[in-house]
């Protein structure tokens, strides 16, 4: 927290006061409004888009809505004479009668999919099998030369199935200086987790679910991980992955390590020690898991506003359109519809281009505007853009990521999601003090938001990227009630289909925080400088590789 209040401080004093000529234009901020918000988000959140699936009839509906909607601004399309970026995907639905099989010595036990572990395959076949692989349990499953930690260190996993924690060693360990603390690295992510273990060849690899260092429940695991998986398609098909990926519910690994004469807690607490040395449970893993394959294209959807001068210079606005579609197998509601994830922050999108489209006079820079499809399926429309770019990067000012905004009322605050990673917190933080606001760092760093959204991948590139998330301070309310709000939304409604539009939002907090972004993206346009991330974070010097630092 030390180094988040020291950070702050250094921004508030680097900040200054915003150059002649960045006021925004008032035209441009009422340009976003609350009934536009509300329009969008009733309108991709409707069950007459199916929860917009990619690849699927809702995605039809959803990418013409945003051309239309574009065109409707007067933006240009943004690939070519085009729209829109083919995103080649392929959707492996793996068949939901598979059965988890454990045998040791005294015999053999079978667990239920869904209700005691998720599994499936990235490799683009027809079935896959897993035969007596030998279980190992590999604490995290990290190696970190930096943290000087390597979870694998002395063993072969070939063959073997590795079962790990979630989260990395700092989380919960009370100690600041072990790997980030509470706060996640991407040794943390579950995509991480399964891509180390293609590494160290493993057969297969199962992630031990627990609600709070994973940050959301075991429903969300059942229901993200059930029905198509989507990705891209390598060359390899994705044969150097694992056999099977998959999650145990966190009563299936306690029983497990129960019969392997171990206790899960001691074994957790060891994980987070550098003395860790991997153990075998002495049981086996089999399992038969059937797939139907079905390769698609999807689409980005992009439009531009060319800049005045500096037309080869970009500001990137983005955010996901996509959701998790219709799952026929629910009782009840079957429509993901996705209202706050990410209808909110597409709708959101638009509203910001509206405000470009109103300027009196366009900005130096150009600004893009890249609602990106695939998200909820591990930020594969992102990612594709990021290896594939219309833009080059060397070329990208900024990104500035929206997904989910504020409709529970305006906040004293505003969070950033990697607060003190770039230059971008104080353009931020200029802007917010204008409104009479703070920026605050995640109050929730545990739970790897940063790494969690379309932005990552941009950043993956050197691209200095912004996530913000909604404050916290309600004005009414207080604090309390904000984290309230929070904590009520991943419980109950995030990746699931109760993220629902409701007309009763108060959309005037979110109107605030867009207009927010649009000052911060204004400024960067309608300057020379190219801001850059801060010494200390892993992406600087890959933007300095392609952009050398300025004199």
């Amino acid at each position: 927290m030390l180094r988040y209040i020291l950070l702050s401080a250094a921004l508030v004093l680097s900040a200054g006061c915003a150059a002649p000529g960045d006021d925004v234009p008032q035209a441009a901020l009422d340009a976003i409004t609350a009934d536009g918000l509300s329009d969008g988000i009733a309108t991709l959140a409707s069950d007459a888009f199916e929860g917009r699936a990619p690849s699927s009839p809702g995605e039809e509906k959803t990418v013409a809505y945003l051309e239309a909607q574009f065109r409707t601004i007067g933006l240009e399309p943004g690939n070519g004479d085009s729209y829109f970026q083919q995103v080649p995907l392929v959707a492996i639905t793996a068949n939901p009668d598979m059965q988890l099989s454990v045998a040791d010595e005294s015999g053999r036990s079978t667990y239920a999919y869904g209700d005691d572990f998720m599994a499936w395959t990235t490799r683009i076949v027809e079935s896959v099998h897993l035969d007596a692989s030998e279980m190992v349990f590999v604490g995290f499953g990290v190696v970190a030369p930096e943290y000087d930690w390597n979870d694998y260190a002395g063993l072969d996993v070939r063959g073997k199935t590795v079962v790990m924690l979630i989260n990395d060693p700092g989380f919960g360990s009370g100690d600041p200086s072990l790997f980030n603390g509470n706060a996640m690295t991407y040794y943390g992510r579950w995509t991480y987790k399964f891509e180390e273990a293609a590494r160290q060849g493993a057969a297969a690899a199962f992630i031990v679910h627990e609600t709070e260092p994973a940050s959301y429940p075991w429903e969300v695991v059942s229901g993200s991980w059930s029905g198509p998986q989507f990705d891209l398609v390598p060359e390899d098909n994705n044969m150097s992955r694992v056999t099977a990926e998959g999650w145990l519910h966190i009563d299936t690994a306690r029983a497990l390590f129960q019969r392997a004469g171990l206790d899960f807690d001691a074994e957790k607490a060891r994980a987070r020690t550098r003395a860790f040395s991997p153990v075998s449970l002495r049981l086996t893993a089999s399992m038969d898991i059937a797939n139907t394959i079905r390769r698609s294209e999807s689409r980005n959807v992009i439009a531009t506003l060319p800049g005045r001068t500096r037309p080869d210079e970009y500001v990137i606005y983005m955010a996901h359109w996509d959701h998790f579609g219709i799952d026929p197998s629910l009782e009840g509601d079957q429509i993901y519809n996705g209202a706050v994830d990410n209808a909110s922050g597409t709708a959101g999108l638009l509203e910001i281009a509206r405000g470009f489209a109103a300027l009196p006079q366009r900005p130096e820079r150009s600004v893009a505007f890249l609602a990106v499809t695939a998200e909820e399926q591990g930020l594969l429309g992102g990612r594709y853009y990021a290896e594939y770019p219309i833009i080059p990067t060397a070329q990208t000012a900024a990104a500035i990521n929206i997904d989910g905004v504020n409709l529970t009322g305006p906040t004293r605050d505003l969070t950033v999601v990697g607060y003190g990673n770039s230059e971008l917190d104080r353009y931020l933080t200029e802007a917010a003090e204008a409104q009479g606001r703070v920026v605050r760092p995640d109050p929730e760093p545990q739970k790897g938001f940063f790494y969690r959204s379309d932005h990552f991948s941009f950043a993956k590139k050197g691209v200095p990227a912004l996530y913000t998330d909604p404050g916290i301070d309600d004005v009414a309310r207080g604090e309390a009630y904000g984290i309230q709000m929070r904590e009520d939304y991943t419980a109950n409604r995030y990746h699931k289909p109760a993220d629902e539009f409701d007309p009763n939002w108060d959309f005037s907090g979110a109107v605030q925080d867009l207009r927010l972004l649009l000052t911060v993206g204004y400024r960067v346009a309608n300057t020379d400088h190219w801001p850059t991330w801060n010494d200390g974070t892993e992406f600087k010097a890959i933007r300095e590789a392609e952009r050398p630092p300025q004199p």
